[in-house]
């Protein structure tokens, strides 16, 4: 078994200083892995978006956390697409560096969190094992589960973000049976490879207005106005 990239989603030269495991990760870290068909459109945006979203409120992105992506059908190597690159400056958030990698078992191993775009995407996650089902959610799901979670039930920031992290899952997992969504297409983000670049961008808004309320309870801070 041969670890996947242990330097995807650590910034700002945390990882020469790391304690690590045998498979070369942080022992204390959370990691969330994003997860699409491709990794070329929407999971790529997502994990972007969310270390810049994360980096806004906290001036950084560390701390332990770590945030990455896989595709189900994953194109190994390639970039991310140029309207994806697009949406995401016009988040102001950086898309450079990025490559595309197919979902393995280590990287829902090695996952606290896993995020998928679609319900079909999580069934394909969960079916790997892992005991994988507590800790994935569609991103959708994950947002109204974690919108029904009083945040004064979580750990203080200052207590550390993956321990706040940590328990935020715990919580989501808890609520599941009770916040079943609307419509089935209420927890789905749709695919726009190929699509012109507006539809892109109604994606790119769809994954901002879901991601919002998820990095503010990972981190206690809301957005700025």
């Amino acid at each position: 078994m041969t670890a996947p990239d242990a330097g995807r989603g650590i910034g700002n030269g945390e990882r020469a200083a790391e304690q690590t495991t045998t498979f070369g990760f942080p022992r204390d870290s959370f990691r969330i892995l994003h997860v699409s068909t491709g990794n070329v459109c929407r999971s790529p945006i997502t994990e972007r978006l969310t270390r810049h979203f994360v980096s806004q409120r906290l001036g950084v992105l560390g701390g332990g956390l770590i945030v990455e992506s896989a595709g189900t059908w994953g194109h190994e190597g390639a970039p991310m697409e140029s309207n994806a690159e697009t949406v995401l400056a016009d988040f102001g958030a950086d898309a450079t560096g990025f490559t595309g990698r197919e979902l393995l078992d280590e990287h829902v191993i090695m996952a606290d969190l896993v995020l998928t775009a679609t319900r079909d995407h999580r069934a394909q996650v969960i079916s790997m094992g892992h005991s994988a089902g507590l800790r994935t959610f569609t991103l959708k799901e994950f947002t109204r589960l974690v919108n029904a979670i009083d945040p004064a039930t979580l750990p203080p920031l200052d207590e550390g973000v993956v321990m706040r992290a940590r328990a935020l899952v715990r919580a989501a997992a808890a609520l599941r049976g009770w916040l079943l969504a609307p419509t089935l297409e209420a927890d789905e983000v749709y695919d726009p490879y190929g699509a012109p670049l507006p539809f892109f961008r109604s994606i790119g808004d769809e994954i901002h207005q879901a991601l919002d309320p998820v990095v503010t309870a990972l981190t206690g801070v809301p957005a700025r106005t």
